[in-house]
């Protein structure tokens, strides 16, 4: 059977186990954009960063795929306060550039992670099923 979707696929594990090292070797560097309200924000990072390493690699092992494309569209929605965080206060994170051209689209971008994450592991097929079978959604 054809996935179609196996590049999508291979995209988000390239950029969430890039992202998941970065995590790991340059941990300082998210500590300031931490909310406040998370305990041990040093751990979080580790452990974020450990997370998106194991659900790349998780979206290249069949029986795993798509428990871990859910884990990621999941990882995605709980890291959003922390993108807000660093655009509304921000909060310098080099190389990252601190200007609202980068933050805007970051935070605009961010549903379509999870919509990523999701598609690329056939959990949703919006908006392409309705196309697919000829349904365009109106009542009848």
């Amino acid at each position: 059977m054809r996935d179609d979707r196996r590049w999508l696929r291979t995209g988000l594990a390239g950029l969430y186990g890039f992202i998941g090292i970065v995590h790991l070797v340059a941990t300082e560097r998210f500590l300031p954009i931490m909310p406040g309200w998370v305990p041990a924000p040093r751990l979080v990072v580790i452990g974020t960063g450990l997370c998106e390493i194991a659900g790349a690699l998780a979206l290249f092992v069949p029986r795993l795929r798509r428990v871990a494309g859910i884990m990621l569209a999941l990882y995605a929605v709980c890291v959003f306060p922390a993108n807000i965080k660093q655009a509304v206060e921000g909060i310098a994170v080099p190389p990252i550039p601190d200007t609202w051209w980068y933050h805007g689209p970051r935070l605009a971008l961010q549903p379509v992670m999870v919509w990523w994450a999701l598609y690329a592991v056939h959990a949703i097929d919006w908006p392409f099923a309705a196309r697919r079978t000829g349904d365009t959604g109106a009542p009848r």
